[in-house]
């Protein structure tokens, strides 16, 4: 039986952009529906961030056990036998993350009294929306339909051919596995899956790993990369591949035929804008993305759009913000989306994190002081003392440009760099903080201390 639904919003996508967009709507007293054709969640949470994050957890655990279970020992730790993986088993413990965190976002938008709607939502014009038998007319459209991964027209998905989704959900370990493209997903899998023990290959287009970070900063990922046996091809070009694997023009013109049980493409992701009547709404575009101002209003009026179908970085943070500023606008209040920076984090081994400018951003007015992790007791104290904290300043006035770290753990600090860069934080301000000891945030404070001269520890 058909039905027409008339709403104060209407939000296309569950993901972080659009959940959050609908429960602050919800929050707000705003009457909101919400269409979903997928689980609730979103890339992020059902078949990304989340579940890599969970796999590449059990994988630092299975690889300290190995380590255990050596002639060596660890610390002191000594194992009879090499523990064992069950593939299968270690999948399902992920998707009990994932189902709980998806069963949390419905009751929220239960809670702020959020309609949702599941299918696939299809505009017939900017502000009507066919869900199967259903019909939506909305006062206000929040497009949050995320993005999706490139596929390489010589290696379609499907078979042995896999994206980031499917190799999250292998229930057996691959032997062999080469990884195209050497960006932060084919890197943290990469790792991920090498830690487990299969034999990991990657191939790179460009002359080196990470090309959106400098080579300060890659170079103890690349390093640890290379201790662990996994091979690295750069200036390398995936032609297509074959029964025995995938086939590659090396860097010096040479073609080469590299076996794989499994060929993970992660060459990007690109904005979900098709499928579901963009045409039909007249929205401008830049290039493939949705084209919006800083308010994410789009060339329509009362359409919205956030997330990665308006441009990079494609990130659930900044998502998340946008959906969360458009349901103020819509309830009246004066937001805008100008942050001071939009923090990435990289959670290879060890992790890099980065917010603001890199020193080559930051030009020759810049001070650039480093503080490594081989002075810090905390990173020491857990058996690494790799890599360092960076911070970026300028010159004239001490103002806080952009801060970097590499080593382990250090994702966790990504707050305390984003909050510094927003307050517009001075070097005096971060040197002028109490830092707790032993942690590795005193490396940032011993940073600031370099930046100034005066550093304590080194």
């Amino acid at each position: 039986m058909s039905e027409t639904i008339n709403t104060k919003v209407l939000v296309v996508g569950g993901g972080p952009g659009g959940y959050v967009a609908a429960i602050r709507c919800g929050q707000l007293g705003l009457d909101t529906v919400l269409v979903e054709a997928d689980k609730l969640g979103g890339t992020c949470l059902i078949r990304g961030c989340i579940p890599s994050k969970a796999v590449i957890h059990s994988a630092g655990y299975f690889e300290t056990m190995t380590r255990a279970a050596s002639a060596k020992g660890l610390h002191g730790i000594k194992l009879a036998s090499p523990p064992a993986l069950d593939m299968a088993e270690l999948v399902s413990w992920k998707e009990t993350v994932v189902k709980k965190l998806n069963t949390g976002v419905g009751a929220l938008l239960k809670r702020a009294k959020v309609k949702v709607v599941p299918g696939w939502g299809t505009f017939t014009d900017a502000k009507t929306c066919k869900v199967g038998d259903t019909t939506i007319v909305a006062e206000h459209v929040i497009l949050a339909c995320g993005s999706k991964a490139v596929e390489l027209p010589f290696l379609p998905f499907g078979g042995k051919v896999i994206s980031s989704t499917e190799a999250l959900d292998l229930t057996a370990l691959p032997k062999t596995l080469v990884v195209v493209g050497a960006g932060y997903i084919g890197l943290e899998l990469g790792i991920a899956f090498r830690k487990l023990g299969a034999e990991v290959t990657v191939v790179e287009a460009l002359d080196r790993i990470l090309p959106l970070y400098d080579a300060e900063l890659v170079a103890p990922v690349a390093k640890w990369l290379k201790t662990n046996g996994v091979t690295v091809h750069l200036s390398a070009k995936a032609k297509g591949h074959d029964a025995n694997g995938l086939v590659v023009e090396m860097a010096d013109g040479t073609t080469q035929t590299l076996p794989a049980d499994n060929i993970l493409v992660t060459v990007g992701r690109k904005p979900a804008a098709e499928g579901w009547g963009r045409e039909a709404m007249a929205l401008d575009m830049d290039g493939r993305f949705v084209k919006v101002d800083d308010q994410c209003r789009t060339s329509m009026k009362n359409v919205w759009a956030v997330g990665d179908l308006v441009g990079e970085p494609m990130l659930e943070h900044k998502a998340a913000t946008q959906g969360e500023m458009v349901a103020e606008i819509i309830a009246g209040k004066k937001r805008s989306f100008r942050p001071a920076s939009i923090p990435a984090v990289c959670f290879t081994e060890p992790e890099i994190v980065s917010a603001g400018l890199l020193p080559s951003e930051a030009g020759s007015d810049a001070i650039v002081a480093v503080f490594p992790f081989a002075a810090n007791g905390r990173s020491l104290s857990m058996d690494s003392g790799e890599g360092f904290v960076r911070v970026v300043a300028a010159k004239a006035d001490h103002r806080v440009l952009g801060i970097q770290a590499v080593g382990a753990h250090v994702a966790e600090l990504s707050g305390e760099f984003s909050h510094a860069l927003e307050m517009g934080a001075l070097l005096e301000d971060v040197a002028g903080t109490i830092h707790v000891h032993p942690t590795l945030s005193e490396a940032y404070h011993e940073a600031a201390l370099r930046a100034l001269g005066h550093a304590i520890h080194i």
